[in-house]
């Protein structure tokens, strides 16, 4: 019987301060997965062999929405080691969410992030893309059944860190 391992992937809640105000940005997941489709999610995706986290997210918020990772939560404060043969990223994220049942074995670290640029209308992996406020993420939230399962935790979490 063969070994399968779940899949690391780095998302982004991407925030945007608009007259005082937060947004972020939330779009509908469109894999080409029925039962899936239409969820609202944060961008997200897996992080290639050997590829730095940061560069992951960067990577992934550029092909799913257009725009341009400018300001990483916690990259500053990263570490790399490189001792005999290793070169070794050490950081935080603000969450982690593991798939441990369902369609797809994933593990997804999430960062908060702010981008710059004009976001696309839609790209092969998601669609309407939109900003939302933090009001309008928490009437969102109650209907659960509307997320990716993958993001609603790290989503409470967020608006959680918010209201302290």
């Amino acid at each position: 019987m063969t070994e399968l391992f779940s899949k690391p992937a780095a998302g982004g809640i991407i925030e945007k301060i608009v007259d005082g105000e937060v947004f972020v940005l939330l779009q509908e997941r469109y894999k080409g997965n029925d039962c899936e489709d239409g969820l609202l999610e944060i961008p997200a995706g897996k992080i290639r062999e050997f590829e730095n986290i940061y560069d992951c997210l960067r990577r992934e918020i550029f092909e799913e929405t257009g725009l341009e990772v400018t300001y990483i939560q916690g990259e500053e404060e990263s570490v790399t080691v490189e001792h005999n043969g290793y070169k070794v990223l050490n950081y935080t994220p603000f969450s982690c969410s593991q798939n441990i049942e369902g369609n797809y074995p994933i593990m997804v670290q999430v960062f908060i992030c702010r981008a710059s640029g004009k976001e696309v209308d839609e790209s092969n992996e998601s669609r309407n893309l939109r900003w939302i406020s933090l009001d309008d993420l928490r009437n969102l939230l109650r209907d659960e059944a509307s997320f990716y399962p993958m993001h609603i935790s790290t989503l409470k979490k967020y608006l959680k860190s918010k209201e302290q």
